[in-house]
């Protein structure tokens, strides 16, 4: 049951009293000779393990990036990040939790579960080195716990990005191997690790491929095998009512997690205090003022599956007519004409004052009653099975083995939900999209029109769900981070309709405010409240106009320097010393 879960996660002896590994000491309450023999001191222990996960980063993570674009442009895509002293993701206390328990586990009677939450153990520790991999890179590699006076252990060296991501697989195949085969949206089971080791596979082979390391494949083969065992052999599908015009919003809006396509969730209740803030941060003027940028808008495909960017003019078409006739995730993911709340009737435009492109997020949103700080109750996938679709098709295109079944078992699905057209395989080599060449200018071969058009469908499907960034890094992309940010096309001041309505929504004005204003209006001020470039697009960050992206520094984060002082043994990452 939900409450019973969180009640039992808010009562956790397990804590962290210091972010200092060398310091962490194992639970006072916990030694092996009075804990560990029982199915619920396993269970117990590993309950504290689900607080690696994210839970509103789920939602804003993509602010990292560019699929999300506030009042504050993010460190990455300024270019300033710096050198921290110490923190900056370099902690270690959750392994240490992990390895005491996998150090003492067996000692429980019960056969079942010692399998079952030795799996749960050896999910988070794959899950805790893939954060690192992805931050760090090379990183230090512990299996055990280590003595507050064992230098040898405390000043290991960096290992490999190889030999990390190979531990990591093993600790997912022993987890695949042990943990239970269930549906159960907040807990680890079989069908979460192998969703991971399809996410890590696909990570690690195309952040390798994409850098010319020899071996590359086997990581993608990895990914391959993990989702098509999920694809064949579990209940999963992709979540869908038939309801084209509702099932995507309703997978992310709904209270409780979808289990039909949701693998593994962050829960959150108001009964225990456990919320979130999506409502808020897409809703209110003062919060971030989240929006979609422009070039996302342009991304997604009209109806018929022809290419919005072919259009003559799509660049400066008005919002009226530039959503109509497209992919329907775009009116489930921002405002367009005809929008209304969930459990509302009443229809809304876009509320310029809260997005900074006027292209307003409504993934997530919940009735306005969730509307206050950190008020909303939404669960936040962590795992689904449409991701792990997206992984499949991609994997086999970057292997050069793709086939259409490969395409019709994987992106089609996804595509049935919201009534779009199939992808072809020979269409899309046979032309690639210059749009989305000009975004990725390094897919090349004979698989480069598919594998723009999966990226066109990730970008799109997984939007708001965190993996933006990860996706830029891993395909060596991050020119992609300083094209242009733009919003909405408007031809200067004036009055608009933003639904079709016949009522004016919107003044645009210079100057002095105007006289006598109309109720329910929006009067922005340009140059003050907007700013626009010379092609009349918003231009969300005009101070940053110009960003730059160090290709040899800026894909991997640096390690605090206190780190490198207590251990000579580490190196910084390249273009950080």
């Amino acid at each position: 049951m939900k409450f019973n879960y969180l009640i039992l996660i808010c009562m956790l002896i397990l804590s962290s009293c210091s972010d200092d590994f060398l310091d962490k000491e194992p639970l006072s309450d916990v030694t092996p000779t009075t804990f560990f023999l029982k199915s619920s001191d396993l269970e117990l222990y590993t309950n504290g393990f689900y607080r690696m996960f994210p839970s509103t980063g789920i939602y804003d993570g993509d602010e990292r990036a560019d699929n999300i674009i506030a009042t504050t442009l993010s460190e990455e895509m300024r270019g300033a990040r710096t050198v921290p002293t110490t923190g900056g993701g370099w902690d270690w206390e959750y392994l240490r939790d992990i390895n005491y328990f996998l150090e003492n586990y067996e000692k429980c009677e019960d056969e079942a579960a010692k399998l079952h939450y030795g799996g749960v153990a050896y999910f988070f520790r794959a899950y805790f080195y893939f954060e690192k991999l992805k931050r760090f890179g090379e990183v230090p590699y512990y299996e055990g716990t280590i003595e507050a006076d064992d230098t040898e252990s405390l000043q290991a060296p960096r290992e490999s990005r190889q030999f990390i991501a190979d531990k990591i697989l093993e600790d997912l195949d022993r987890a695949i191997d042990n943990l239970n085969e269930e549906v159960q949206a907040y807990r680890i089971t079989k069908y979460s690790a192998l969703a991971l080791k399809s996410r890590v596979g696909l990570y690690e082979g195309t952040y390798e491929k994409y850098r010319d390391i020899s071996g590359y494949e086997k990581y993608l083969n990895a990914a391959v095998e993990a989702s098509l065992q999920l694809m064949e052999d579990s209940p999963y599908a992709v979540y869908s009512t038939g309801n084209t015009a509702e099932d995507y919003m309703n997978l992310f809006n709904s209270h409780d997690a979808q289990t039909a396509e949701v693998i593994l969730s962050r829960q959150f209740s108001q009964t225990v205090a456990v919320d979130h803030n999506v409502n808020y941060y897409t809703t209110t003027s003062s919060y971030g003022r989240p929006g979609m940028p422009k070039d996302l808008v342009n991304s997604y495909l009209m109806t018929d599956g022809s290419r919005f960017t072919d259009n003559a003019g799509y660049d400066q078409m008005f919002f009226t007519d530039e959503v109509q006739n497209r992919d329907p995730r775009l009116s489930q993911t921002i405002r367009t004409p005809g929008y209304t709340r969930k459990g509302e009737s009443m229809e809304l435009v876009p509320n310029l004052g809260a997005t900074m492109t006027g292209y307003q997020l409504t993934k997530y949103v919940t009735e306005p009653v969730y509307d206050t700080y950190d008020e909303s109750i939404g669960d936040l996938p962590i795992l689904r099975f449409g991701e792990v679709l997206l992984n499949y098709a991609e994997a086999k295109a970057e292997l050069g083995t793709m086939e259409q079944s490969d395409l019709d078992l994987s992106i089609q699905l996804l595509r049935n939900r919201v009534g779009m057209p199939a992808m072809n395989l020979s269409d899309a080599n046979s032309d690639p999209d210059s749009f989305l060449e000009d975004q990725y200018p390094t897919v090349t071969g004979a698989n480069k029109g598919v594998i723009l058009e999966i990226r066109r469908e990730r970008r799109i499907e997984l939007y708001m769900e965190n993996f933006r960034w990860d996706d830029i890094v891993r395909w060596k992309s991050g020119q992609t981070l300083t094209q242009p940010l733009r919003g909405m096309y408007f031809p200067g001041a004036g009055e608009y309709d933003l639904d079709s309505d016949g009522n004016i929504d919107v003044v645009l004005f210079e100057g002095d405010d105007p006289a006598g204003q109309m109720t329910g209006v929006q009067y922005i001020k340009i140059g003050s409240d907007v700013f626009f470039d010379e092609n009349d697009l918003i231009n969300p960050q005009p101070d940053f106009n110009t960003r730059s992206f160090n290709e040899e520094r800026d894909y991997l984060y640096p390690i605090p320097r206190v780190e490198l002082q207590l251990n000579p043994n580490l190196t910084q990452n390249p273009g950080w010393e």
